[in-house]
């Protein structure tokens, strides 16, 4: 008996031996489901990533090269701080200020810019005020910032579906003719995508698995059942999204043979940015002040929030989030890479395809890193020839998956509070206006709630309540 117990705590005196660093690692990096499904949550954000990066890189003379190298470092290292499949997304506002408007920001511009947001996360985040934002913030509030991005997403997803997009033009006119129904990029095709990853991955939860196990744990599962489950579990085990990405890879060389004789090997070299006052100003004005509000609402706040609604009991710091975007634009961006934050459409995405832990992010990073390492610049002629109606399916499961998790309003008053939230948002093409008005909204709910006498009623209450209990109990 006494062996049986030393063997038993030798496991743990062992671990707890261990360096913190490697339990981390190990903790982070541990197979939830299967190595398939990781494999296959790592695409789940490139709906969102490749038309930006994209549209950069074309317009205004991004170096792809540098981008996914530094890209590839921050998802390795948040996928190993956070031990979940933490996004790294571009920044939206500063990437459509830089491409829509004229004249068009520069790579300096575009930096610094990014360097002034993060700057700013940095400060909130150090001091503390970016938890006591969200420890505050009404949740009817939060539901409505992020169903208004998920509905954008899905609302970019379908015009990548049904249109043809030139993502060098502005975005009012980068919609051009309607995608024709067959070809390499056509609508039959972007359908199939589509069917394909209804039928595989299903509404993305797993509760017809849970209830399976739940009838065969009581002994009471019937043939049909049994097979249901059977079926369910393979299903579920298809790397669907990556199935489906490296389709439109494939494709991108049949539509466009000739991208093979432009392929150059080799990254591109690292430099410093020469970035100018007139850089920064123009780069604080035009692209952070509107990017800020939508970094801390949406990449702060709001993926805080899911990421405690998708994995419960490991919801995320806000002020580990906040910090972990400061410190990866202040680093790279002076190197040239694209401005990123944390997303919850990003996060919400790679949930939807089977991310479950840190894994499936490390995973994006090595597969970034190898293509900036080997293809470097070139491999731009790869991305511009990937079919949009593939991507635009993508964006739509993320778009619809991060709009879910408004779904646990359950009265009518917090409802209303984050439909005018949302309808604000998207009208207003602003997270911050809509943030404005729903906060608003919220305390007029309260004050027109509130019992201006309660407070003296409570405190007359309590003194006669003392008195008498001092005359029943002298």
């Amino acid at each position: 008996m006494a062996e049986e117990s030393q063997r038993s705590t030798t496991p743990l005196l062992h671990d707890h031996r261990q360096p913190g660093w490697l339990r981390r690692l190990t903790t982070s990096l541990r197979l939830k489901t299967s190595l398939w499904s990781e494999l296959s949550g790592a695409v789940g954000d490139l709906g969102t990533y490749i038309p930006i990066v994209l549209a950069l890189t074309l317009v205004s003379h991004l170096d792809l090269s540098t981008t996914l190298i530094f890209t590839a470092l921050y998802n390795i290292a948040t996928g190993i701080l956070f031990g979940t499949p933490m996004p790294v997304q571009p920044m939206k506002s500063i990437a459509a200020v830089a491409v829509s408007e004229t004249p068009h920001l520069t790579v300096s511009q575009i930096a610094a810019a990014g360097i002034c947001t993060a700057g700013t996360l940095l400060f909130l985040g150090v001091t503390g005020l970016m938890s006591l934002f969200y420890r505050f913030i009404p949740l009817p509030v939060v539901r409505g910032v992020q169903l208004s991005q998920g509905l954008s997403f899905a609302f970019s997803a379908i015009k990548y579906i049904r249109y043809n997009q030139d993502f060098t033009k502005t975005t009012s006119t980068k919609t051009t003719d309607p995608r024709p129904w067959i070809g390499l990029d056509g609508l039959i095709l972007a359908f199939v995508c589509l069917l394909f990853l209804v039928f595989t991955t299903g509404d993305g939860g797993r509760k017809n698995l849970v209830e399976i196990d739940e009838i065969g744990s009581s002994g009471t599962i019937t043939t049909s059942q049994r097979r249901v489950e059977k079926r369910l579990r393979i299903l579920s085990a298809v790397p669907s999204a990556l199935i489906v990405f490296i389709l439109g890879v494939v494709l991108c060389f049949v539509r466009d043979p000739s991208i093979v004789n432009d392929i150059k090997f080799g990254p591109s070299r690292f430099h410093l940015l020469k970035i100018t006052w007139d850089d920064f100003k123009v780069g604080f004005l035009r692209g952070a002040v509107p990017q800020i509000p939508l970094s801390v609402l949406n990449s702060v706040i709001a993926v805080c929030k899911l990421s405690g609604d998708l994995f419960p009991g490991t919801e995320l710091s806000a002020t580990t989030v906040s910090v972990s975007v400061g410190v990866m634009n202040l680093v790279g961006c002076w190197f040239g890479a694209m401005p990123v934050c944390h997303g919850a459409g990003g996060l919400a995405g790679q949930y939807r395809f089977g991310g479950r832990s840190g894994l499936s992010v490390v995973f994006l990073g090595i597969g970034k890193l190898v293509l900036g390492l080997v293809f470097g610049n070139s491999f731009v002629r790869i991305l511009s020839a990937f079919p949009i109606g593939i991507l635009g399916v993508l964006l739509l499961f993320a778009g619809i998956e991060l709009a879910m998790a408004s779904r646990d309003m359950n009265s009518k008053e917090e409802s209303f509070v984050m439909l005018v939230c949302a309808a604000v948002s998207m009208t207003g093409s602003s997270a911050a206006l809509g943030f404005v008005c729903g906060i608003v909204l919220y305390l007029l709910l309260k004050l027109r709630e509130l019992d201006c006498s309660g407070f003296s009623f409570s405190r007359s209450k309590s003194k006669s309540g003392d008195e008498d209990e001092n005359i029943v109990n002298p």
